[in-house]
């Protein structure tokens, strides 16, 4: 879709975890960190000093610490990382209102209702947001601004971190010939080995070969794997209001993963950040579902809707293992794992709809809420104090 401005900005926030655990120990920026457990984890992120010492994600933290025997471990802070998440959002919805929050470190900014005249005033005014999330939450993230979701989405990566980078209407198949042909969507590491082994490096070598040729790698998407390389990509920008209808978080791993342990721990940690928001909103749900994504880009989801709706973890724990069995039906590693809550409710008028267990339990939820309302939360989950080796890529 042609546009006069570049006017889709995609941001992606850098080494999340490792930024949100900084914004509370400032004195270790600068620093080789990580987040994750130290006896039988694995890195889920890590600082760029860190990974210049060849830390990566999800690298077992055993390895990390022979890698980089001066590596800092810090361990997951319950609740930070889903509220400073929301605080970064709420800011780009100073800019635009039409911001869809893709995931919890990364998102879409459609800036064309704003009426921005130019290139340079789009840089400014884009910039200075990007300046006062840094500011004012003490991290950093990095932006790419284009005419459509998928050149933004990969311009937000090429100069991180802190990056920033606008391509301009009409660049779109320049700025992508000359990187490599796993920035495109559905090139994972199989199909980007294969594509190394008939000679395809970079997006630009996919012009140079036959239809024939194309096909044969392709299949049938042959035709729409030519309009991912020109840069072409025709999704709206998805904005959830207040009144959204439902609540969701999803996580990519920086590597495909294959322990059941490892997703439905961060399943759970989803439901940890997602329900306070609920509640936040007044709001109930009643459909839990679990999505799960393989290296090829296939997904498959499962769901389950409880007899009542309903703001409290405990009711949805004991659904993530059951779901996660649904949709993982292939023997076979992740790429993705996500959280969906629908079915969304107003809160009961009545307190009384709520009886015995449930309501103490309901009443308690609303205590932890308010302890944990500052940057460091006071109260963690049961399985939140040991967790299984997990990662996510940021």
């Amino acid at each position: 879709m042609s546009r006069a401005l570049p006017t889709i900005v995609h941001l992606d926030a850098d080494a999340f975890f490792v930024s949100c655990e900084l914004a509370l120990k400032p004195e270790l920026r600068g620093t080789k960190c990580a987040v994750g457990g130290r006896e039988r984890g694995i890195i889920s992120s890590a600082s760029y000093e860190a990974r210049a010492c060849g830390v990566y994600t999800p690298m077992p933290t055993k390895l990390a610490l022979k890698v980089c025997p001066e590596l800092i471990m810090l361990p997951h802070t319950s609740g930070l990382y889903g509220k400073v998440s929301r605080q970064m959002f709420d800011l780009c919805e100073t800019l635009t209102p039409h911001v869809q929050r893709n995931s919890i470190d990364e998102g879409y900014l459609d800036i064309a209702p704003c009426g921005f005249k130019s290139i340079e005033e789009i840089t400014r005014r884009v910039r200075a947001l990007q300046t006062r999330i840094t500011d004012e939450l003490q991290i950093h993230a990095s932006f790419g601004v284009a005419t459509n979701k998928l050149v933004a989405a990969i311009a937000s990566k090429a100069r991180k971190p802190k990056g920033f980078t606008v391509v301009i209407p009409g660049g779109e198949g320049k700025f992508l010939a000359s990187l490599p042909i796993n920035v495109l969507p559905g090139i994972g590491k199989k199909t980007d080995e294969r594509m190394k082994t008939a000679g395809i490096r970079f997006v630009r070598d996919l012009f140079t070969r036959t239809e024939r040729e194309l096909r044969e790698l392709f299949g049938t998407n042959w035709q729409e794997m030519l309009a991912l390389a020109q840069g072409e990509d025709d999704r709206p920008v998805e904005t959830e209001h207040d009144d959204a209808k439902s609540y969701s978080q999803q996580e990519t791993f920086g590597h495909d993963i294959r322990e059941f342990a490892k997703i439905e721990q961060i399943a759970k940690r989803m439901i940890d950040e997602l329900m306070p928001a609920i509640r936040a909103d007044g709001k109930r749900a009643r459909t839990m579902t679990v999505k799960i994504r393989y290296p090829g880009m296939e997904d498959n989801s499962c769901g389950r809707s409880l007899s009542e709706a309903t703001d409290l973890e405990t009711s949805f724990y004991g659904l993530v293992g059951p779901l996660l069995r649904g949709a993982w039906t292939k023997q076979r590693s992740l790429r993705l794992v996500s959280v969906k809550f629908s079915g969304i409710e107003g809160e009961p008028a009545q307190l009384e709809m709520f009886s015995g267990t449930a309501e103490k339990k309901r009443r308690l939820a609303t205590v932890l809420d308010q302890l944990n309302t500052g940057k460091l939360p006071a109260v963690k989950h049961g399985h939140q104090l040991a967790p299984p080796e997990a990662s996510c890529a940021d």
